[in-house]
């Protein structure tokens, strides 16, 4: 009796092969027929899952949001239930910067895709999976914390949150690029975050 495939798993593999070439060799070395031998799989294969490739990149950039959104649960888990907002922050501000082997070759994806999109609007990132969902809910955990009193009520929590995003992803790229260590990029996170939270008590 033949051996029933997983389809979702094969998709699973597909993707991550996607992913490993984008994080050594960037986008512009991925291709179907590559990424068929990364799997270790037949062109064909990856043509029967992945009807072109726009449709297989999509699928990294899917990937690569939810591998963030694993972190940041295990992370949360690990520390308990009704993490306080300061807590929030540093949780998913920490998920963000590469601190390990596969949150390095993440970042190094999600970079690859960034730069692509710059030159190639055809390889921009597709909106379904762009930053703006967690710039959202990290904007409602703000605001929910000025309201309660935890910091100061003249901050503006979009803001602040587009600031302290935008202050990560720029450690994330020097990080990557060696310019400082994960424990100083860690240090720099928590400076400001002491700074926003920590206000609301002097």
């Amino acid at each position: 009796m033949p051996r029933r495939v997983d389809h979702d798993e094969r998709r699973r593999h597909l993707t991550a092969a996607l992913l490993r070439i984008a994080s050594t060799r960037g986008l512009q070395a991925v291709s179907m027929r590559e990424v068929a031998a990364e799997a270790g799989v037949s062109l064909r294969v990856v043509q029967y899952y992945f009807t072109d490739k726009r449709t297989l990149m999509l699928s990294g950039i899917a990937e690569l949001a939810a591998r963030l959104d694993r972190r940041v649960r295990e992370r949360a888990a690990a520390i308990g239930t009704g993490l306080p907002p300061r807590t929030v922050f540093e949780v998913v501000l920490g998920a963000i910067l590469p601190t390990d082997e596969a949150s390095r070759a993440d970042q190094l994806a999600w970079t690859a895709y960034y730069a692509a999109g710059l030159t190639d609007p055809a390889e921009a990132v597709d909106g379904r999976y762009a930053p703006d969902a967690l710039e959202r809910w990290l904007t409602g955990v703000l605001q929910r914390a000025v309201d309660a009193g935890e910091v100061p009520a003249g901050v503006d929590p979009r803001i602040e949150v587009v600031g302290l995003l935008a202050l990560t992803n720029g450690l994330v790229s020097s990080v990557l690029g060696q310019q400082r260590d994960v424990a100083d990029a860690q240090r720099v996170v928590a400076y400001r975050l002491d700074r926003l939270f920590g206000a609301a008590g002097d």
